[in-house]
């Protein structure tokens, strides 16, 4: 982890005097947020999500709703570069962003076609014999077939085969039992006609060489082709999509379908050739573009939690409730009860935010040629993943219920986007899995011993209002449960890998939690640094790439903003990282990394917080940009809400 240099001050958070009102402090969010010009495409798709007819028809019939997404994923297609789009993990990523609000349909099946369908066979050796052509233009539509009925997280042991017939230089694609159908894939008649890849053991001569992937035509228009079965299934609650069961009866595929690369070419007698020794070393490079993946599946859960506050904050700024007086009414933002846990969603999703953009610079900075470099990535994606579709999901249920019984109508958009996330918690590996690994991983890493950390001051409420305090109160918890996981990891009995794991994993999972707390808070703090009004560090030196990248983000800003703006996110990361140290309070305290008095002042802190931040809640989440066509079909986040239903 990097800490993050900055200047202590425990009052600085105060939002300044000055010229900058709360528009300008409102843009200089949005340029933290989405970075200056079309960064990364944000404004395209801001653009395309603007658009009305890229919108969900809540009302549609499920099966209208299907075929409508795959309109819209061809009227997305025409206006990009499908190749450029496929090779640009940051752009994939925004498009995700802005998507998944508007139609969260469009935004499973855009990431399949362009990410894992396109991007897969981008990333392996091209073939004049498989154009891309039909799949650019899209004639056809690709999808991806990996995981199967009986194997989801343990994909590297699935049992489709492909067999080598050196004879006439073909394969032989089978599904040999039902629990090796593919589970899942948008392989239905919606949208046209459609191509896959498809991962399947290698065997030559009964001799299995891995998994790797194979192009596979799938159905035309006339429906699936000979040899392949598609069984639809039942709808998942949320934005519909044309998942089935798909199998294969002995489809035979030519040469140029075995999609190939370093990590391994077949010649034509048989012989494979790999960079790689191992057969799931070669697994993972065939389904390389799964961490992509993960950073798109971040970024829909990312955007759809910042649409969620967004209605919640505006619907309670107007919907009025019976004050103590009978003549007067009043806000039901005003009561604690209702803007606190918005608040701290705000923090949160502010942090989620920051955390995905750093998480999607590390990959696209990433060496492919290191592998530690390239295993440090994959790490941070997956982690950022976990963390931010976990945290999306608790933000987007406070979101429905702060909205009561209209938080439940679907023309609110809420209750899709609290369906929509849990396809995201689950996609691109299963969270929990992903957690584990990243705990196995933290487990093997030289144990850190706090000597970066600023010491803990006796009694010392006050340093409570130091950002690098804070910092580094969340680095010790992650600290404290790792030794925690490895003491339990060694007193588990010698030989017995399943126990010693079990007895570490509580540990190790909330260890990465920890971090991912820890690194949002640094990347939130960057982003507070980043912005001042000329681009520059505020206390004018450097602090690091995280910083540096935010800088650069934040570009020139808006006249005189950038001091309300650093402020107000130097509040959000109060109550951020506020949150957390309290959640781990006692563990603190008891590792003398917290004292009692600075335990027991943490609920006034917070309490501050939220006085600070109430009266900033609408400028927060205007910063989000979201298009007033998108907002205006949600009737509560309009003023005019009570008519929306007038006959």
């Amino acid at each position: 982890m990097t800490t993050i240099p900055h200047r202590r001050n425990p009052d600085e958070s105060a939002i300044p005097p000055g010229p900058a009102g709360p528009g300008a402090v409102t843009a200089g969010l949005t340029r933290l947020l989405f970075g200056p010009g079309d960064t990364h495409g944000h404004r395209s798709w801001r653009a395309l999500a603007a658009d009305p007819a890229m919108h969900r028809r809540t009302d549609a019939p499920a099966a209208e709703q299907v075929a409508d997404s795959y309109r819209r994923l061809r009227r997305l297609n025409g206006r990009v570069d499908a190749t450029a789009l496929a090779t640009d993990p940051a752009r994939l990523a925004a498009l995700h962003e802005w998507t998944g609000p508007a139609d969260g349909a469009l935004t499973v099946i855009a990431g399949i076609h362009y990410n894992l369908f396109l991007g897969s066979l981008l990333d392996h050796d091209p073939d004049p014999k498989r154009p891309l052509d039909e799949y650019l233009r899209m004639d056809r539509i690709g999808t991806f077939l990996c995981t199967e009925l009986a194997h989801g997280n343990d994909a590297a042991a699935l049992e489709t085969v492909a067999d080598y017939d050196r004879a006439d230089r073909t394969f032989t694609l089978h599904t040999p039992h039902p629990g090796a159908r593919k589970f899942m894939p948008n392989t239905g008649p919606a949208g046209g006609p459609k191509s896959a890849v498809v991962a399947a053991r290698l065997r030559v001569d009964g001799r299995d060489h891995g998994i790797f992937l194979f192009h596979t035509p799938l159905t035309d228009e006339a429906g699936p082709l000979p040899g392949v079965t598609v069984r639809a299934l039942p709808l998942r609650p949320g934005s519909p999509v044309d998942h089935c069961l798909t199998s294969f009866d002995r489809v035979r595929l030519p040469r140029e379908a075995l999609l190939t690369g370093a990590h391994g070419r077949l010649a034509d007698d048989g012989a494979l050739t790999s960079v790689l020794g191992s057969r799931r070393k070669r697994f993972l490079a065939a389904i390389g573009r799964v961490s992509v993946g993960k950073l798109c599946m971040s970024a829909s859960a990312v955007g759809g939690a910042r649409a969620a506050l967004a209605t919640a904050v505006r619907y309670a700024h107007h919907r009025e409730i019976a004050d103590t007086r009978p003549d007067r009414r009043r806000p039901v933002w005003t009561h604690r009860t209702h803007h606190g846990p918005l608040l701290s969603g705000l923090a949160t999703v502010y942090a989620m935010t920051a955390l995905h953009r750093a998480a999607v610079a590390r990959w696209t900075g990433h060496d492919p040629a290191d592998p530690a470099d390239r295993a440090a990535a994959e790490r941070a994606a997956a982690v950022t993943k976990g963390w931010t579709t976990w945290q999306a999901r608790e933000l987007i249920i406070e979101a429905r219920e702060r909205c009561g019984a209209q938080g439940l109508l679907p023309v609110n958009g809420l209750t899709a986007l609290a369906s929509d996330v849990e396809g995201a918690i689950t996609a691109e590996g299963d969270n929990l899995a992903l957690w584990a690994k990243a705990g196995a991983e933290l487990l093997l890493e030289a144990p850190d011993d706090g000597s970066e950390d600023p010491a803990v001051t006796p009694g010392g409420p006050a340093a409570l209002g130091d950002p690098v305090f804070r910092q580094a109160r969340l680095r010790a918890a992650g600290r404290l449960r790792l030794a925690r996981a490895r003491t339990r990891m060694r007193e588990a009995p010698a030989g017995d890998t399943l126990r010693r794991w079990n007895a570490a994993a509580p540990d190790a999972l909330a260890a990465v939690t920890a971090r991912a707390e820890h690194d949002a808070g640094a990347a939130l703090l960057a982003w507070a640094d980043a912005a001042c009004a000329d681009g520059v560090w505020a206390d004018g030196a450097g602090a690091g790439p995280a910083g540096r990248a935010g800088a650069a983000a934040a570009g020139s800003g808006p006249a005189g903003s950038g001091p309300a703006v650093r402020a107000l996110l130097l509040d959000l990361h109060r109550l951020f990282t506020l949150d957390r140290i309290a959640a781990h309070a006692a563990a603190l305290m008891v590792a003398g990394e917290l004292t009692a008095e600075q335990a027991a002042a943490l609920p006034d802190l917070r309490e501050r917080s939220f006085a600070r931040l109430a009266g900033h809640a609408l400028p927060l989440v205007d910063a989000f940009d979201l298009p007033p066509t998108l907002l205006g079909n949600r009737p509560i986040a309009t003023p005019e809400y009570q008519e929306a239903f007038a006959v």
